[in-house]
């Protein structure tokens, strides 16, 4: 009886070890992805303090339309009734530039939402920091979008138009003319990949000009109500797919 119980007992225990194993591996799996979602990067304190709400929130899945940006999205408020598009995500925050989103993407790709809405650029194109500069990051930011959602459909809106006549942004003072030579890099990149790539920028200028036009704006960088009808008309455009 003692033979029997022990071969058994070994029997038992040569079937459960590849289901432990397995089991193990699919904690380690899970326990990774938990950890992947979850940033450690630091910016502003505004920056934390939007990371850390919108791991509170979730909210994002597969049928998800996400917007993706710096303050000129969060700002944008509630897009899914700008959009009149349920499932319409606002994941902008103020002062956020390509570094930042890079390292947040993880709250975003992990849960492969439908699509994604970029826009990103002007926080980069500082200090004078050169308009390729600023694509490359851009660039860059598209590129990891892609390797880590692969079948999330990408739509990268241009950088908008600033209007330098009052002076408020002097880290900006004298860019007015590059913000388009940056828009032409990341555009053609876009074309060369099947990317849409969405020009708000000439629907903010004045005619045969890369300024800003004063009624779209109060500080001469972030849109009014009006700017961002001319954003949510374009993109309406694209939300058949």
């Amino acid at each position: 009886m003692k033979f029997w119980y022990y071969l058994c007992s070994d029997i038992h225990q040569m079937l459960m070890r590849p289901i432990l194993t397995l089991t193990a591996i699919c904690f380690c799996l899970a326990t990774l992805q938990g950890q992947a979602q979850h940033v450690t990067y630091r910016s502003t304190s505004h920056y934390n303090k939007r990371v850390a709400q919108f791991e509170r929130e979730g909210g994002i899945d597969e049928s998800s339309i996400v917007m993706l940006g710096n303050s000129l999205t969060e700002n944008g408020k509630d897009w899914a009734a700008r959009l009149g598009t349920p499932g319409v995500i606002n994941r902008g925050i103020i002062g956020d530039n390509t570094v930042g989103m890079t390292e947040r993407l993880c709250q975003i790709t992990s849960h492969h939402p439908k699509a994604i809405f970029l826009m990103a650029g002007i926080n980069d194109m500082v200090n004078d920091n050169p308009a390729v500069n600023v694509a490359s990051r851009v660039i860059s930011l598209i590129d990891s979008i892609r390797q880590q959602a692969p079948d999330t459909r990408l739509f990268v809106e241009s950088l908008l138009p600033i209007n330098e006549s009052n002076g408020r942004w002097r880290t900006l003072t004298g860019r007015t003319d590059d913000i388009p030579v940056a828009n032409m890099y990341i555009r053609a990149y876009c074309e060369s990949k099947g990317i849409t790539f969405i020009d708000l920028f000439h629907q903010m200028t004045y005619p045969n000009s890369n300024t800003l036009r004063e009624e779209l704006s109060h500080d001469g960088l972030h849109i009014t109500e009006a700017g961002y009808q001319i954003w949510a008309t374009e993109i309406k455009k694209h939300l058949n797919f």
